[in-house]
């Protein structure tokens, strides 16, 4: 191989490595703009997760929405922010009204109940709201709290 021959490959080699380099480095922007862009949609949607949470906490709280309603809400979203949040005593109600009344029919298939099934389950709701209407209450209120210290109520 004749000297002109080895620079010419060198030469190819250092544009073939330089031309690789920039794809890399051009892949990497795009890797930490998605990233940026990804973080930022969490930020909001979390944002947006609390500022739903203490409309509701303070909705339960005003008497402006059924405990069991109210509760169910707050659990999702305490559950969408972190499902540990739900292990709080604190915050068990929620899940409590949650579990004794998740097999009540809501929407169009309580449309579909004959007026006796409705009565008797409207009942079995007000029963459950009667009896947990004051730990729903202290767990709204919980959330209040919750909401202001965030973050550093979060763990």
């Amino acid at each position: 191989m004749t000297t002109t021959t080895a620079l010419v490959l060198i030469g190819i080699g250092l544009v073939i490595i330089a031309g690789l380099a920039a794809y890399a480095y051009t892949l990497r922007r795009e890797v930490r703009r998605r990233q940026a862009f990804r973080e930022e949609e969490e930020r909001r949607a979390r944002d947006n997760c609390l500022e739903n949470l203490e409309m509701v906490a303070s909705s339960l709280l005003q008497e402006q929405v059924d405990v069991t309603e109210g509760a169910w809400r707050c659990k999702v979203l305490l559950e969408i922010l972190d499902p540990r949040l739900m292990e709080r005593d604190t915050f068990r109600p929620f899940g409590e009204v949650h579990a004794r009344t998740r097999h009540l029919h809501t929407h169009e298939a309580r449309k579909a109940l004959t007026p006796k099934e409705r009565f008797k389950e409207d009942r079995e709701r007000f029963a459950v709201e009667e009896e947990l209407r004051e730990a729903v209450l202290v767990a709204a209120g919980a959330v209040l709290e919750f909401r202001r210290n965030w973050p550093g109520s979060l763990h």
